[in-house]
């Protein structure tokens, strides 16, 4: 399986963005989803992530700015980012966390989200 994110930007705080994950390959739909993110001289860390079944979990941090979805007739992961902070500038990528056992572990190359007045 191949990842592409896009979508990120710069955006002043307040605003919204849209990032999206098209998967390459057959066994998107059966694939638990994950968007992660990381800051210059910080650790990835986990943003949030969607079950085949559409079952969403974020991070504490994220909870109730940012939803994760899915379509799987066009093999895509979405991370709508509402209410945009500062802190939330990263290089946003999307991965497979469960599923398949051959594409976990996959990650995109990210998008950079910048957050900034």
């Amino acid at each position: 399986v191949q990842l592409v994110e896009s979508g990120g930007g710069f955006v002043q705080p307040g605003g919204t963005l849209i990032l999206s994950c098209a998967a390459s390959g057959s066994s998107f739909s059966i694939n638990t989803m994950g968007w992660y993110r990381q800051a210059p001289g910080k650790q990835r860390e986990l943003v949030a992530t969607v079950t085949s079944g559409g079952s969403a979990s974020y991070a504490d941090s994220v909870k109730g700015r940012f939803t994760i979805s899915r379509d799987n007739a066009k093999n895509t992961v979405y991370l709508q980012m509402n209410s945009l902070k500062p802190e939330d500038t990263a290089l946003y990528y999307c991965t497979v966390v469960a599923g398949r056992l051959s594409d976990v572990g996959t990650w995109g190359q990210g998008t950079q989200v910048t957050v900034s007045s």
